[in-house]
């Protein structure tokens, strides 16, 4: 009878212990484990994070590290972690946690607008994905993806549509550029092409020509109009004289593209560049900043005129005054410089 007693007593303590283990588990399983108050919160892991790297950033924002430590460990994870941008929504337990951060990788928006060089796009994207702005440059300078896709370091700039793509966070630099480089050939389809065609011009003189389109004007109803201008004088012969393309020729040649320069001067129409348009005729051999689409389909689609000079508006900032004859101009021209002189800007 006793015997039985203790069977009893160590069945029921067995069962006990079976139990509080099997909460144990259960608990650490399918119990919530956050502790954040905002409905979701937002984890950046990095290409070849270690399993401690990750708890880092856990720690503010789960209640119990040891129970997802102990799941993490049984379902794998410490050894199959992947970068990307990952969301723990509030209530989670460690493994609704885990099946997120092994599958869940959410894309992002990467956003870019009208960089005037490859280094300050490049700085752009990296305050938006994981790779930094050197790996970033060194990819889009790769002599062999320029050779390989018929670019050259004139032309590459024009290469990066601005817009807003998704992207995986953990994009690599390489990855980044070959999805632009897929975007470019997207966006020059047959109708774009065809168009470039009966201007007799190549998507990269398209692109080089909306550039100073894009600078002369932020007013995108006009930018039909402005195209029609530099297309008028390119069928002429006539030099596209550009103040913005001179303003590009002393940044490049100075190195520096942060220069601001609210007037050009007569001694700057000498400098000695192919993008100086006062010397060189034609387009030049690439664009002076990236044009977006308003200012590339302009060119495409120019309003037809017969206008072959124009100045800014001081009547209607913003716009300009086109005018067909070169006296005409002159008349435009002398209101437009009383009116820089009354603003005393000299540079």
């Amino acid at each position: 009878m006793y015997i039985k007693k203790i069977v009893w007593a160590v069945a029921v303590l067995g069962l006990l212990i079976c139990g509080f283990v099997v909460y144990q588990i259960y608990s650490a399983i399918f119990e919530p484990n956050t502790k954040f108050n905002n409905e979701t919160a937002y984890l950046f892991i990095p290409t070849g994070a270690s399993f401690n790297e990750v708890l880092v950033q856990l720690e503010p924002l789960l209640e119990d590290l040891s129970t997802f430590r102990a799941v993490a460990e049984r379902k794998a994870y410490l050894n199959n972690i992947k970068g990307g941008k990952y969301a723990i929504k509030q209530g989670m337990n460690n493994n609704e946690i885990i099946n997120s951060l092994r599958s869940g990788n959410i894309p992002i928006r990467v956003s870019f607008n009208n960089q005037e060089s490859l280094p300050a796009l490049a700085g752009r994207i990296a305050g938006q994905l994981e790779a930094d702005s050197v790996e970033l440059l060194n990819s889009f300078n790769a002599t062999e993806f320029l050779k390989e896709n018929n670019f050259n370091k004139d032309t590459q700039l024009g290469m990066y549509l601005p817009n807003t793509y998704e992207f995986f966070w953990n994009t690599s630099a390489e990855g980044f550029r070959d999805r632009m480089l897929k975007e470019y050939h997207k966006f020059w389809n047959a109708e774009r092409l065809e168009k470039a065609n009966r201007l007799n011009l190549s998507p990269d003189q398209v692109i080089a020509l909306a550039s100073i389109v894009q600078k002369e004007t932020v007013k995108v109803d006009e930018r039909p109009r402005v195209a029609g201008v530099y297309l008028n004088r390119l069928e002429k012969g006539i030099l596209l004289q550009a103040d913005p393309t001179v303003i590009y020729a002393i940044k490049k040649e100075t190195g520096n593209y942060d220069t601001i320069i609210k007037r050009v001067l007569y001694r700057d129409l000498e400098i000695d560049s192919p993008y100086n348009t006062y010397k060189y005729n034609g387009i030049p051999p690439g664009p002076i900043s990236m044009p977006d689409i308003s200012a590339i389909t302009a060119v495409l689609n120019p309003e037809k005129h017969d206008y072959l000079f124009f100045v800014a508006d001081v009547s209607n900032f913003g716009y300009h005054k086109f005018a067909e004859t070169l006296a005409q101009h002159n008349r435009n021209k002398v209101q437009y410089i009383r009116w820089l002189n009354d603003q005393k800007t000299m540079r």
